[in-house]
């Protein structure tokens, strides 16, 4: 099982929106605040990232930068300078072309911007886990080929019109994040517990990926131990300290999750969703998903159906 996969597919994340910026200053690009993430990559140039309650951030050619929530941020020449809505350059554009031009006498700079939406009914911490602004510079993005590939195609696609160009680019811009998570995960030094950065533990790892695989079976602290080979001390402590909560309260909020999905996108009763989630009745996976949500299945469903 992989375990990234299986959480991303649960949250829908993809990417909706893909754009080549081409800027030369004086410019500011105000960007609204929406439920998605964002993310934009200098191929050319030098440009300020602002994010309301930080201090400017100056980006490079090769730079690629991540906002998991979305949220305000702006893109400009200038890190104090005055900033123009993203609607109102974007009414004056030819959108169809995915070119956004901004004219200036000064230096210029090209920035691959693009969007991802996601469930916005999803608990699981894929997204609020990771900082507000997920940086990576140059020398981490060249170092990477896989991701610096994965740029270079996507600039192609977006400069020419060719059969097949937007099924290319937004195949690109999903990949794009994977990568981007993955080095996160690989240079991310920080001490706090996310699951994400457990995942670099192999045996922490395959034991989130037991319980993704097969979530309804009867799991034990001790029989997860069991299947990686190791104590029942030692994966309880290891597992706390790495995600940040005890396995089996991991299991259960990953439970609530896909009972959770299942409620918002079938008609299954509520006993069919409960066995297939582990629980052994109705009124378990309610007072389970009660307390997670709280809120009742049933009114979940009403609430949520899609």
């Amino acid at each position: 099982m992989d375990v990234l996969s299986d959480v991303l597919a649960a949250t829908r994340i993809g990417g909706v929106l893909s754009a080549r910026l081409s800027a030369s200053a004086p410019w500011g690009l105000r960007m609204g605040t929406v439920p998605t993430a964002a993310f934009h990559a200098v191929t050319q140039g030098a440009c300020w990232l602002r994010v309301e309650g930080s201090e400017p951030r100056q980006l490079v050619a090769g730079d690629v930068v991540l906002l998991p929530t979305g949220g305000g941020h702006a893109l400009a020449s200038d890190p104090y300078g005055p900033l123009t809505p993203y609607e109102e350059v974007a009414a004056g554009q030819d959108l169809s072309t995915a070119e956004i031009d901004i004219p200036g006498r000064g230096p210029s700079v090209r920035i691959i911007c693009g969007a991802y939406r996601y469930d916005a009914y999803v608990s699981h911490p894929l997204l609020t886990i990771l900082p507000p602004v997920l940086h990576l510079p140059a020398d981490q993005t060249a170092a990477r080929g896989d991701l610096a590939t994965t740029l270079g195609m996507l600039a192609t696609e977006l400069g020419g019109r060719l059969p097949g160009s937007q099924t290319i680019v937004d195949r690109l811009v999903d990949i794009l994040f994977v990568h981007i998570l993955r080095q996160w995960i690989n240079a991310n030094e920080e001490s706090g517990a996310s699951w994400l950065v457990a995942l670099r533990d192999p045996e922490i790892a395959l034991v989130i990926s037991l319980m993704h695989r097969d979530p309804a079976r009867a799991w034990t602290v001790e029989g997860l131990a069991r299947a990686v080979g190791v104590s029942r001390a030692t994966l309880a402590r290891r597992f706390t300290a790495l995600v940040g909560e005890p396995p089996l309260a991991y299991l259960t909020r990953w439970r609530v999750e896909l009972a959770a999905r299942r409620l918002r996108d079938t008609g299954d009763p509520l006993s069919v969703i409960a066995r297939s989630v582990g629980y052994v009745s109705e009124f378990s996976l309610s007072r389970a998903f009660s307390r997670a949500r709280g809120v009742a299945p049933g009114h979940y469903r009403a609430g949520h159906r899609v």
